[in-house]
């Protein structure tokens, strides 16, 4: 790979861990907010919220050290869940969803937002970060 592409294909892993930081923070931030919207299941909202804070922590550290194709993936599966929610739960109400409080919220608000720009641009920059690996055998 040359240096240009070297560049481009790091630049995509600091990105895609950036994003993943961001939406760390936010619901890290908000899971006490959610803490007793609780379904029939054992995990309250806040609880979920907690769970994708430390797997978007831990992706975004594995992103830095490896570029291997499983770790883009979690990414991208990680982030996509968490858009999917956010824009599902924005406008639907589908109710409980198995272990899965009713998350229903028909507004959108500066720190969902955030969230949501970040979850999306870290499906994006994972899907690239894909497609690169792919590409480089």
């Amino acid at each position: 790979m040359s240096g240009g592409w070297r560049i481009a294909y790091w630049s995509l892993r600091v990105v895609t861990a950036a994003a993943l930081v961001v939406d760390a923070f936010v619901h890290q931030d908000l899971a006490g907010r959610y803490r007793l919207n609780q379904g029939s299941g054992p995990l309250s909202q806040g609880d979920l919220f907690r769970i994708e804070a430390v797997l978007s922590v831990l992706l975004a550290l594995a992103l830095l050290i490896s570029s291997r194709w499983f770790v883009w993936a979690l990414a991208w599966l990680v982030a996509a869940s968490a858009v999917g929610a956010v824009v599902l739960y924005r406008y639907h109400d589908p109710g409980e969803l198995g272990p899965v409080p009713d998350m229903y919220e028909p507004v959108w608000f500066r720190e969902k937002a955030v969230s949501a720009v970040a979850e999306a641009a870290a499906v994006v920059t994972a899907t690239f970060g894909l497609l690169v690996n792919r590409w480089r055998g």
